[in-house]
């Protein structure tokens, strides 16, 4: 799933289309909903008759101009109102066009024939196939093979996951990414009730519900727009009492000029335009309550995956093995990285480089072929034409390795291995054949500027909870790191609610 493109205020598609509603919405069922500008509307009607009665020149021209600026006011206002609502179904199609755009390779007949169609054609029951660095083009059930696939866009979590026929990890979604090997994937949901499809559905659903302090103030505006509406009808019996006259025209302009036409103009844009300013950061407000309410909130709670930290797990530590150089480790630690496109194999070519002073080098000049990563092997690195294998992985597969080599898995590395582990990190053991030369250290890592983003949320009266489901030595380290005021380790989804409840027993407003 690619991001939706980011929706311009300036943008010509979004402006024409606003500008085509503004016209729309001067239907009177539109506008009744808003008292002053349905007035305003009411006043422009009443003198564009007037003006179409009038005879001499003068007067003619005094009234155009009036009638003009009228229906400039209601055209602008309905011209913010439909800006505001058109951000939103820009959001609403870009996501649609992602959808429409991807491409799925479906199992044909028999003899399981490829042919490529768009993802949004597949029904319930369909087989497609999909590879390494491929999207999974709809909610399904793995039936073939396994793979790691990365879930982050949906889940936020950094560390892939692994997906296989049978068993309860066989369910995948649209929209992810296949990191590794081949799967086929029967598709469970029909058109237009994917993920995709909900979040489509969620993104045009949210409604233009009023506020209680909005309907306060449409209460207040009304009653001002009645008040100044009678004060203004009573000043032409007095100006007829006196020997004047007041003109309809002039009328009008004098009750639009009283009454809060600019309030009332913009009252409804503003709280859509707050609706699509959270929708920016991701953030889904269903109505204008749920965006007056974040004004009320004074306890913010966290995920640390992807929120606090960068999502993406990234090398921190070398941890030699016994008779190792720590430079020998690094070194081993890039070869096996070279060709690894992944945030964390990146991370560590660019820990060697930082830390040892090891420039990267072409596979080439190495006579080495890239070993990738698979979801049966667990591991990746290079082969050279000598024979020559290193290896980085996870412990258990690179400790089968070794002893398939003739080596042996030290019991010092294995303690790194168990510690790294109990911190809530990511353990990677790196081998040489049959020589384990240590381990690498992968841990999640706070995003830059967090800490000062709580020190401006403390200073407002905002106290932050970081919730996570790693251990609380972890939770404990990365809290302190972050600057959040407390923490919640080892969080089950009921702990989380009952987090929740506690802090609204309390009297709080917490999201």
């Amino acid at each position: 799933m690619t991001k939706p493109s980011e929706i311009k205020l300036l943008d010509r598609a979004l402006l024409t289309r606003a500008a085509a509603d503004s016209f729309r919405k001067l239907h009177p069922r539109h506008m009744a909903r808003n008292p002053v500008m349905f007035v305003v509307e009411a006043g422009a009607v009443l003198a564009t008759l007037a003006l179409l009665g009038v005879g001499t020149r003068g007067s003619f021209s005094f009234q155009l101009q009036v009638v003009l600026w009228l229906w400039a006011t209601v055209l602008f206002a309905n011209f913010a109102e439909a800006v505001a609502e058109g951000r939103g179904k820009a959001q609403a199609d870009s996501l649609r066009r992602t959808k429409t755009d991807s491409v799925a390779r479906r199992l044909v007949g028999p003899e399981r024939r490829e042919e490529s169609i768009p993802s949004s054609t597949l029904r319930k029951g369909d087989l497609v196939v999909v590879e390494t660095n491929q999207l999974i083009p709809g909610d399904g059930t793995v039936v073939e093979g396994i793979a790691s696939v990365d879930e982050s866009a949906i889940t936020g979590e950094s560390a892939p996951v692994i997906r296989e026929a049978g068993g309860d990890r066989s369910a995948v979604t649209g929209g992810t990414k296949v990191l590794s090997d081949r799967i086929v994937v029967e598709i469970t949901s029909e058109p237009g009730s994917t993920f995709l499809d909900r979040m489509i559905k969620l993104v045009e659903g949210a409604e233009r519900q009023k506020t209680p302090n909005e309907i306060a103030l449409d209460i207040l505006l009304a009653g001002l727009t009645i008040v100044f509406l009678f004060a203004t009808i009573t000043l032409r019996p007095f100006a007829l009492y006196g020997g004047g006259d007041l003109s309809p025209t002039v009328l009008v302009a004098l009750l639009v000029c009283l009454i809060p036409t600019t309030i009332g103009g913009l009252l409804s844009a503003i709280g859509i335009a707050g609706m699509d300013r959270v929708l920016r950061h991701n953030v889904l407000a269903m109505s204008g309550r749920a965006v007056e309410a974040s004004g009320d909130v004074n306890v913010l709670l966290l995920d640390k995956t992807g929120t606090i930290t960068l999502g993406n797990r990234q090398a921190a530590e070398f941890l030699p093995a016994p008779g190792v150089d720590a430079r020998e480790l690094a070194e081993l630690a890039q070869l096996a990285s070279l060709a690894d496109e992944t945030p964390e194999g990146r991370s560590i070519v660019i820990l060697a480089k930082e830390k040892h002073g090891i420039r990267g080098r072409e596979l080439r000049d190495l006579h080495a072929h890239f070993v990738p990563f698979t979801a049966r092997t667990r591991m990746s690195g290079l082969d050279f034409e000598g024979g020559r294998k290193v290896r980085k992985g996870a412990a258990d597969t690179v400790d089968a390795f070794v002893r398939a080599a003739g080596g042996s898995f030290p019991d010092e590395v294995r303690r790194d291995v168990a510690r790294i582990s109990g911190e809530g990190g990511t353990p990677l053991v790196v081998t040489d054949g049959g020589k384990v030369a240590g381990t690498i250290y992968l841990k999640d890592v706070v995003k830059g500027g967090m800490k000062e983003r709580f020190d401006r949320l403390r200073a407002m009266g905002i106290r932050t909870v970081m919730i996570t489901g790693d251990n609380p030595l972890t939770a404990a380290s990365i809290a302190g790191e972050a600057g959040v005021d407390d923490f919640l380790a080892e969080a089950t989804p009921e702990d989380k609610l009952a987090l929740i409840r506690k802090e609204q027993a309390r009297g709080t407003s917490s999201r």
